[in-house]
């Protein structure tokens, strides 16, 4: 025998509309407070930007220079972090191996240390006497500090933890039943991979190039303690905002500033239906 409040909830029918909640006065007032706090600092910015000598600013030689380097630096980034850490969310995705908590959590250090120590650490690494820098430059006279590669290696080491969390929430959240089906009709794992796996995972795969790029684009702390600020080499946009801050240009820094921000805003927009809302 079947209950009526039973039967009713099992019954198909239109979906119920979400309650609409009064939000409490003490609640209201901190949540406008924050989201003035987070917003007005990005309206005075274009409030204050100057419109009018705005295009003579943005074509001039050095900001032409700075935009065309982090554009390069930061899609050779992206390349990197897509040849290296796509592997690499597969890895803590599907394989299960001692130590895998302890990799993963080294994968998201960079997300949470200083860019400045960042860029240290490269610095011991890769500089001439560094651990894999003192051998290549003696063996090949390669050297990477304070240079265009080094602004390339500076951002992918910033960028590729957003790309690796992405990919492996997207692997996590795939059916792994096309992939068994393919496995069963005798496709070998390169195959399944390249052929199942990947479409499977690539909106996934896009979103988190797409998130990795931008912090590429804005990488600051890292870039400038190993690869230095030199126009034309690895002065890339973030670099050329605090130059012209430090020489006194206010304006001309705003308008460097607004670049970014119009970069970071178009981002947020078309990723807002996999990474802002909800439902």
């Amino acid at each position: 025998m079947v209950r009526t409040d039973d039967r009713d909830a099992a019954a198909p029918g239109p979906p119920r509309r979400r309650r609409t909640q009064r939000v409490p006065v003490p609640l209201l007032l901190p949540a406008v407070a924050g989201l003035a706090f987070l917003v007005l600092p990005l309206a005075g910015l274009v409030i204050r930007a100057p419109w009018g000598s705005l295009w003579q600013r943005l074509t001039a030689p050095g900001a032409l220079s700075a935009l065309r380097l982090s554009l390069q630096t930061a899609t050779v980034a992206t390349v990197l972090c897509l040849a290296l850490g796509v592997p690499l969310a597969w890895l803590l995705a599907r394989v299960d191996f001692p130590g895998r908590r302890v990799v993963r959590a080294l994968v998201t250090v960079p997300l949470v240390l200083p860019p400045v120590v960042g860029g240290v650490a490269l610095l011991l690494v890769f500089g001439r006497r560094g651990l894999l820098g003192a051998p290549l430059d003696a063996a090949f006279g390669i050297t990477l500090p304070f240079t265009t590669v080094g602004v390339v290696v500076a951002e992918a080491f910033v960028a590729m933890p957003f790309l690796v969390i992405a990919v492996e929430g997207a692997l996590r959240g795939a059916d792994t039943r096309f992939e068994e089906a393919a496995a069963t009709l005798g496709a070998g794992r390169w195959i399944t991979f390249t052929h199942v796996t990947l479409p499977l995972i690539a909106p996934g795969i896009a979103a988190g190039a797409v998130l990795c790029w931008a912090r590429a684009l804005g990488e600051f702390g890292a870039t400038i303690t190993f690869a230095g600020n030199y126009p034309g080499i690895t002065q890339t946009m973030p670099l050329a905002v605090y130059q012209t801050m430090e020489g006194g240009d206010l304006s001309g820094a705003v308008v460097l500033s607004l670049i970014l921000l119009i970069v970071s805003v178009t981002i947020l927009a078309a990723l807002r239906d996999k990474w802002i809302t909800t439902g």
